[in-house]
């Protein structure tokens, strides 16, 4: 039964293992470039396991002992994952011990998988969600691993690595921009962005904007919510 889980996991998470691969690896070469150990892209990739909040993570541990800022700054930016998760609660069901780690280990690449493809009927539903998982998180620590270890023998100018955080976004957002016909959202989302960088500037505009995002996709739905309604 694993066996054929496994198998029928695998094939899904190819192109997925490509991308993890390389992004990996130019975390482990941020994190090595910032005078990291090995260590600690290998763990943070285990433990945290979110791309995005760990490379915002490298300038939060260079940065002053601010706590609370790092929690509502890895709060808003993995708020998406509250919405994965309600969407999966009936997926989850019946699975045993597999929940807990399905739960932890859900991203974005794994919510599309586990969401969208049907396992052949032979093969058991629970375990081809949980090797997904665990394949992406392997590919996932060990290209950050792969990146840290390789930052020790190659030498190169690693100044502006870290617009691969940004280029991450810029990808992301360039993605659900094509796969949704109603741009309202990403309209807003880069009104309040802009509307909070002139206000409050570079260095501290993100958490007001992800703040004044949430608020207007909030007054935003009650709106629709009134209009289906038939309410003014």
């Amino acid at each position: 039964m694993k066996k054929k889980a496994f198998q029928a996991a695998l094939p899904h998470t190819i192109p997925i293992a490509v991308g993890f691969l390389f992004l990996g690896m130019s975390y482990g070469f941020l994190m090595r470039s910032k005078g990291f150990s090995v260590w600690y892209p290998m763990f943070m990739s285990l433990f945290i396991f979110a791309g995005s909040m760990e490379f915002v993570t490298v300038n939060l541990l260079l940065s002053a002992f601010q706590p609370v800022y790092g929690f509502l700054l890895a709060l808003m930016v993995n708020a998406r994952h509250l919405f994965y998760g309600i969407s999966m609660l009936d997926q989850y069901k019946n699975v045993g011990w597999k929940k807990f780690y399905l739960i932890y280990g859900m991203c974005d690449e794994s919510f599309t998988v586990n969401c969208s493809v049907t396992p052949p009927p032979e093969v058991d539903r629970g375990w081809f969600m949980f090797f997904v998982t665990l394949l992406n998180q392997v590919y996932w620590v060990g290209g950050a691993t792969l990146g840290a270890l390789l930052g020790y023998v190659i030498r190169f100018e690693s100044k502006g690595i870290e617009f691969v955080m940004t280029a991450l976004f810029v990808v992301m957002f360039l993605n659900q921009w094509e796969e949704s016909k109603d741009h309202r959202f990403a309209l807003t989302g880069l009104g309040c962005s802009l509307f909070c960088l002139l206000v409050f500037g570079s260095g501290g505009f993100i958490l007001p904007a992800m703040i004044l995002i949430i608020l207007c996709f909030t007054l935003s739905k009650k709106k629709d919510e009134r209009e289906k309604q038939g309410e003014p």
